[in-house]
């Protein structure tokens, strides 16, 4: 019944095609049943469009796939997948996981060689599945070229993807290891690099059409895998080719329709976005237009106090400061509003220029960041002049204009200023989630978070959180025993006890004093209740030379473990923690950070880690880390090691008003208590971005 309705749909969608308008140009790669540009079952060479984004889901009698693709580069692909096993139970103990169903976790990599050209086909490398428990671990080499509406695809699979070896490994003519393939389930988070290339080996292919009719396409593939000892059990398959097709509903959101294995239909819907295209327009007032009133050289307060207000609501400048002194008039304050620097200080330089005071040739602009001066833009008054009235034709010249380290004038001439607030305090929605544990898939807690600060002096701040659960599925939490396959501390993984026991917690409570150290140092001292679990004292030294692609840091702090049943308490257990790290942003990788850390780590374990992110050009950020310390996989348990993805989003992309403020949504798969960080509430690095920006 099920194959008569999907021919029928696809012979529906193909005649209308044949009526529609002529062939138009393709709408770029879609994806495929597993997450990642490919036909159904198997991928191909192509790669997306740079910054694309894809939440996909994928449903047949024995799996749903739940994935999540983004493309960083043009040449590199990342995928992330939980894969709900529907014939299996998550455990047969019914008092840990209840009836749910089975779940697998997966990571895919795709790396491509070269690009198409008039003869040459687009050629990718890839991996499947290679840090879990390899359910379906593969790699490949697939080849894409187009012909008009075809696009064609010739590729060579191990492990799932080679399972009918149809064709000899060509690596058992180098080695005759490469001719064996381990195929014993690994552990959860387990690295099985061992494998790589290694077993049967088969070819894959196929066709992607581009239907007359733009938002139809069709798919046809032949696969290598023969579903001989899957873990879903016995699967038939009647046939190695599969048919689809795919229909573009709207620019972020595609429908799948598929006939596999010759008895199996396979439904599913892709949103994708572009995190490099992503916009919003924004009801904001203009710059200021250029309509100078010069003023003298004693400053009026009525025209400063106007200027002051301006730069406030107009240039987005939290507590302004001018002053005057020796030629060149100071602005400095907190900016607060626009994520572009340059377009902040373009509305300051138009509010001081306005109304500039007599004898001022320079105009020098200051950011500030927690009451810290970060750096300063220096302009030349008749140069800005000239700009804003405009150069004749063909005598253009560039605005004289640097970046400076900020060198404020301890007494000036004259000055006025915003008084800053030193108490503010507001409430935010909160939203904690998990997701693949043994009682529930999704398990979540929504909650209000009251926050509150207070400067004491210029560089002393206490702040604290306060948080109030309002709902939550944490009943369902019935494992809180220690793991079974770890000897470490219980550094972490007691994060049952503090959600479950607690519905007004207090997050943190602390006292922070931080400063300018000189040209490029800044530091920071604290203490208190640091974080959720963890309270004691600590320091942070970061040394960030202007406009610099590098930077390092260090930090070091005495913590104890805060008391789950009592969190205003505090455990026996106590520790020193910390990092020295490093921060580079390479020129050969546009709007990537990467960061390296070395030292120590919450349950005394000695390591690194590597984080690495890409800055999209909406301000959107993707990142990885993965953290390896001197505990063996033994003791540290299932995982192997600690890793995790994050997203960041600048939250003026969703909202009408400039702003600075973003959320960010982090991936853990298991969590575990080696290579845990402490949850420092101040970075040093973030709070001085705009000395080489990144995160704004």
């Amino acid at each position: 019944m099920k194959r008569s309705y999907v021919i029928s749909a696809l012979a529906m969608a193909v005649a209308a095609g044949a009526q529609a308008s002529p062939y138009t140009e393709p709408l770029g790669p879609s994806q495929g049943d597993f997450g990642g540009v490919g036909l159904m079952q198997v991928p191909t060479g192509r790669m997306a469009k740079e910054g694309e984004f894809s939440l996909n889901l994928r449903h047949n009698d024995q799996y749903r796939f739940y994935s999540l693709a983004v493309q960083p580069f043009p040449w590199l692909e990342a995928t992330i997948r939980y894969t709900d096993v529907r014939t299996r139970k998550y455990s047969s103990d019914e008092a840990f996981s209840g009836d749910q169903t089975y779940k697998d976790k997966g990571v895919d990599l795709k790396l491509r060689l070269w690009e198409e050209g008039y003869w040459l086909p687009e050629t990718s490398v890839g991996i499947r599945d290679f840090g879990g428990t390899g359910l379906f671990d593969s790699e490949f080499i697939a080849a894409s070229k187009a012909w008009g509406p075809l696009d064609f695809t010739l590729g060579l699979g191990w492990g799932y993807l080679g399972n009918s070896g149809n064709v000899k490994n060509p690596f058992c003519e180098a080695k005759a290891s490469y001719c064996y393939r381990n195929n014993v389930q690994g552990d959860a988070g387990e690295f099985n690099g061992k494998n790589f290339f290694h077993g049967p080996a088969s070819l894959f292919g196929g066709i992607e059409y581009q239907t007359p009719w733009q938002p139809l396409r069709l798919k046809v593939e032949y696969e290598g895998n023969d579903y001989q000892g899957d873990f879903a059990g016995t699967i038939k398959q009647d046939s190695k080719v599969n048919v689809g097709a795919v229909y573009r509903m709207t620019d972020w959101a595609d429908v799948n329709l598929s006939w596999e294995r010759g008895n199996t239909l396979m439904a599913g819907v892709t949103l994708r976005t572009n995190f490099n295209e992503l916009s919003q327009r924004h009801i904001d007032p203009p710059p200021q237009p250029y309509q100078p009133q010069p003023q003298d050289a004693i400053l009026d307060h009525q025209v400063i106090g106007g200027q002051l207000a301006a730069l406030q609501d107009n240039a987005g400048y939290t507590a302004p400061h001018i002053q005057v002194k020796d030629g060149t008039l100071y602005m400095t304050g907190a900016q607060n509003r626009y994520r572009d620097n340059n377009a902040a200080i373009e509305r300051a330089n138009r509010i001081l220029i306005n109304r500039l005071p007599d004898g001022v040739d320079t105009l020098n602009v200051t950011d500030t960041s927690m009451n810290m001066p970060i750096s300063s833009t220096v302009t030349s008054v008749e140069s800005l002049k000239q700009q804003l009235e405009g150069y004749p034709l063909g005598q253009e010249k560039p605005l004289l204009q640097h970046r400076a380290d900020p060198h404020l004038p301890e007494r000036a001439e004259q000055g006025y200023y915003v008084e800053k607030s030193t108490f503010s305090a507001g409430l935010a929605p909160v939203l904690n989630q998990s997701i693949g544990g043994p009682e529930d898939f999704y398990m979540y807690q929504v909650g209000i978070q009251g926050n509150a600060d207070w400067w004491m002096t210029e560089h002393l701040l206490a702040s604290g959180s306060l948080f109030l659960n309002l709902f939550n599925n944490y009943d369902k939490f019935n494992y809180k025993g220690p793991p079974a396959d770890s000897t470490l501390p219980r550094v972490r993984t007691r994060i049952r006890e503090y959600v479950d026991n607690n519905d007004l917690y207090l997050n943190n409570a602390q006292l922070t004093y931080m400063d300018r150290l000189g040209d490029g140092w800044y530091g920071q001292i604290y203490g208190g209740y640091l974080e959720q679990m963890y309270g004691g004292v600590g320091a942070e030294v970061l040394y960030r030379p202007l406009d610099s692609r590098w930077a390092f840091g260090v930090d070091g702090n005495y913590v104890k473990q805060r008391d789950w049943d009592s969190p205003l308490h505090f455990t026996n257990y106590k520790t020193q923690t910390g990092n020295l790290t490093a921060y580079w942003q390479p020129r050969f990788l546009d709007g990537v950070l990467v960061k390296a850390s070395v030292g120590q780590y919450l349950a005394k374990d000695k390591g690194a880690t590597l984080d690495v992110s890409k800055r999209f050009d909406s301000g959107v950020i993707v990142g990885a880390f993965a953290t390896k310390t001197n505990v063996s996989a033994e003791e540290y348990g299932e995982g192997e090691f600690t890793k995790g993805f994050y997203v960041s989003v600048p939250l003026d992309i969703l909202t009408v008003q400039p702003s600075r403020t973003r959320a960010q949504i982090n991936w853990v798969p298991l969590t575990r208590d080696g290579g845990q960080m402490l949850g420092r509430k101040y970075q040093l690095y973030n709070i001085t971005d705009s000395r080489s920006p990144y995160f704004n």
